[in-house]
């Protein structure tokens, strides 16, 4: 077998005599290349499953409650700015209505964090007026 370097040169001494192998047409495997027979192949090893899987999306990570915290009182926030805009302009609609009762569901989650829990408490105290002065009555 012959490496060529990157420039064209042959690398290392040229292929001995007895190395060469007659030229025969078609495929042939000598006995020297033959596969290795391998011991039965293992089974895929399973890290634990479905049940490992679950476990692992059951740990709450405290700075992802508090992500997740954090985006629902800004859909909150958001919401209560779309009735402001609304009142204002003299364009209220029940579409509004439902985001406000749809935000004001979601912010009863806790985040672990006593302080914006509390802002969230706030948050959902002004929604949930909010809430009470638009629903018919």
């Amino acid at each position: 077998m012959r490496i060529l370097a990157p420039n064209g040169t042959a690398i290392g001494a040229a292929a001995t005599p007895a190395a060469r192998r007659p030229a025969r047409s078609g495929f042939m495997v000598s006995e020297e290349e033959a596969p290795r027979s391998s011991g039965p192949a293992g089974g895929l090893r399973s890290v634990g499953g479905i049940d490992a899987l679950l476990a692992l999306q059951g740990i709450d990570d405290p700075l992802e409650r508090r992500k997740r915290a954090v985006k629902r009182g800004r859909v909150a926030l958001d919401a209560l700015d779309e009735l402001k805009i609304g009142l204002l302009g003299g364009a209220f609609s029940s579409a509004t209505l439902s985001k406000l009762q749809s935000a004001a569901a979601n912010l009863k989650q806790g985040s672990g964090n006593p302080e914006l829990d509390a802002v969230m408490a706030e948050i959902e105290l002004r929604v949930e007026v909010e809430i009470a002065k638009m629903a018919p009555r």
